[in-house]
């Protein structure tokens, strides 16, 4: 099996047992080792009182591109700190799409960034990710 095998099995696995990511409505576009590039589109539902996104929506959907980012290397991970910047509003029916890069990979710590863009390649968020890296690996 392919690293590139062995990582989408451990997605799968994980997004078949995530009921806020399916209820999100995301897609899987990548699912490779140090990598995920999810999308989603913002549904009414999803936003506040200024009838923007709730900052909720770009924040769990980027936790979710952490999740699987930093757990398709084979190491079962779980964040132990997160942030995130709003840049731009996000509106009803904006499509989503997160962009990891992988900054920092030890035995114990792992280190990401996600940008979030809209439809127009616009930053709307950026999140900072570090997950602890236990020594449990993924059965699959």
């Amino acid at each position: 099996m392919t690293k590139e095998e062995k990582a989408r099995r451990i997605v799968d696995a994980m997004f078949n047992n995530d009921p806020m990511s399916r209820w999100l409505g995301i897609i899987r576009l990548t699912d490779a080792p140090g990598n995920s590039v999810l999308q989603m589109e913002v549904r009414e539902e999803m936003l506040n009182g200024f009838d923007i996104a709730h900052g909720g929506i770009t924040y769990s959907l980027s936790d979710s591109a952490l999740a699987f980012a930093s757990n398709s290397h084979g190491r079962k991970c779980v964040s132990v700190e997160t942030s995130i910047s709003h840049i731009k509003a996000v509106r009803e029916g904006d499509v989503l799409t997160t962009y990891v890069e992988e900054k920092s990979l030890t035995t114990k710590i792992g280190i990401y960034h996600i940008e979030v863009r809209n439809q127009s390649q616009e930053t709307v968020a950026l999140f900072k990710g570090t997950v602890y890296r236990t020594d449990k690996d993924w059965e699959i």
